[in-house]
């Protein structure tokens, strides 16, 4: 169901980043459209470096509703913002804009997207001890999820440890408690033997990486009972697999990507988007992502 007609009450959302020619954001924004009757089109636009304050500036002069950002610019676009979400402002990165008098408002809905998707899945942070793979971008936002939603422990991986570091004390000290431990990939043998929730946040096992994973040991995921890949293109990636093959649960991105849109949407409308609409365009997603 897409809409047909545009006319002069016709409100623009879209997405700003560079690239954004691979983005199916337009898919989930542009059917919810049609589906709940609202007079709204979605496309992407393509920023170019150091031109993000100029974008901003000009979509409000534009009048359009509402933006979402993605990378490289999710940090980049904070100095053009008129006010930031609480919670995105500690992340130090938005996705989201909504038109408010005087400017943009950012919010990072990554981290409703993710828990939201989690939680549709059975999958619980609060309480839990949690390996996170990556300390970029995806994770980040993880991060601070794991920490506002009171993980026990957070084992955070990464290749480089003194980023690991760097984003483990942010976290820590946002939330005023010492949930993150800062490791080295290398180091994951010296995780606990106890079954933990893993939380994949790098970039190894998209294309052409498709058959790597960040840690190749199959003994590492004898640890892991549950299994979040942030990445949903592939489908399955190795990382997935070789949980499932350990004999645990394993979960792929797609309805973060999701969620996230969801709640931009709702954002934007000022309205709540039922379930069963939800489903109904995550069956487009997994179509379009086979």
């Amino acid at each position: 169901m897409t809409k047909t007609e545009i006319g002069g009450h016709t409100r623009l959302c879209g997405l700003i980043g560079n690239p954004v020619e691979h983005t199916v954001s337009p898919l989930i924004h542009n059917t919810l459209a049609g589906m709940l009757g609202h007079d709204l089109v979605y496309v992407p636009f393509h920023v170019e470096k150091d031109r993000i304050r100029d974008a901003v500036k000009g979509a409000y002069g534009l009048n359009i509703l509402g933006l979402n950002v993605t990378v490289p610019y999710k940090s980049d676009v904070l100095g053009a913002l008129a006010e930031i979400d609480p919670l995105a402002e500690k992340i130090g990165a938005v996705n989201t804009l909504v038109r408010r008098e005087g400017g943009y408002k950012g919010y990072n809905t990554d981290i409703s997207g993710l828990y939201r998707a989690m939680r549709i899945e059975g999958i619980k942070i609060e309480g839990e001890e949690i390996v996170l793979l990556g300390a970029g971008g995806a994770a980040r936002a993880a991060a601070f999820l794991c920490g506002e939603k009171k993980a026990k422990r957070v084992y955070l991986l990464n290749r480089s440890p003194e980023k690991a570091g760097s984003l483990a004390d942010e976290v820590n000290r946002a939330f005023d408690r010492e949930c993150m431990e800062p490791m080295a990939v290398s180091d994951y043998e010296k995780l606990p033997c106890r079954p933990l929730l893993a939380i994949q946040g790098t970039s190894v096992g998209l294309h052409p990486n498709e058959e790597h994973a960040v840690i190749e040991d199959p003994e590492f995921y004898r640890r892991i009972h549950t299994a979040y890949d942030l990445i949903y293109n592939p489908e399955e990636t190795k990382f997935m697999r070789l949980v499932r093959e350990a004999g645990g649960r394993a979960f792929n991105g797609l309805k973060m990507l999701l969620y996230q849109g969801i709640a931009a949407y709702e954002l934007w409308n000022e309205a709540q988007v039922p379930e069963e609409k939800i489903q109904e365009i995550y069956r487009l997603l997994q179509e379009k992502n086979r």
